[in-house]
């Protein structure tokens, strides 16, 4: 199993993943039309943020990306994996990876908006929930959530 930098080309294979994945909460086709946007990686997007995939036999099975909102700031935008793998620890793998990468970095917090489906698997790694984003569907909240991260000072 490795976790590498995604490349611009593997845009198709990271925007099925993001796709089948939210698929598998339940969305209908229409909601999940309507969320083309959304669900879709480019190779810009790819090129402009730290993306990175994960790999099973050489196969890609999942992926996270996150960018920086400031100096200070993480944002986690993505963290996918196909359905197949959801729910044996191939996400907390992802996790695991991204929390070690932004720790090298010396930001105090990680943000995100998290699938309401997801909120429990995140609070698991310290995040906590600071409000409500209103979704494209009515009544349908995205918890924002927060992680703050200690700083480690070396003497």
């Amino acid at each position: 199993m490795d976790i590498l930098k995604a490349e611009p080309n593997d845009n198709e294979l990271l925007t099925t993943i993001t796709k089948m994945s939210k698929a598998y909460w339940g969305f209908s086709d229409e909601i999940l039309q309507e969320w083309e946007h959304l669900l879709t990686i480019t190779k810009d997007y790819i090129e402009k943020n730290k993306v990175y995939k994960l790999l099973q036999n050489d196969q890609i099975i999942g992926y996270y990306s996150y960018f920086s909102t400031d100096e200070n700031t993480i944002k986690l935008d993505n963290i996918f994996i196909l359905p197949e793998f959801i729910g044996k620890g191939f996400g907390k793998i992802l996790m695991n990876d991204f929390l070690k990468n932004i720790k090298q970095l010396g930001i105090n917090k990680v943000t995100l908006d998290s699938e309401p489906n997801a909120e429990k698997f995140y609070k698991t790694f310290g995040f906590e929930t600071i409000g409500q984003l209103e979704s494209s569907i009515k009544d349908r909240y995205l918890p924002i959530m927060e992680l703050q991260i200690e700083k480690k000072y070396n003497s």
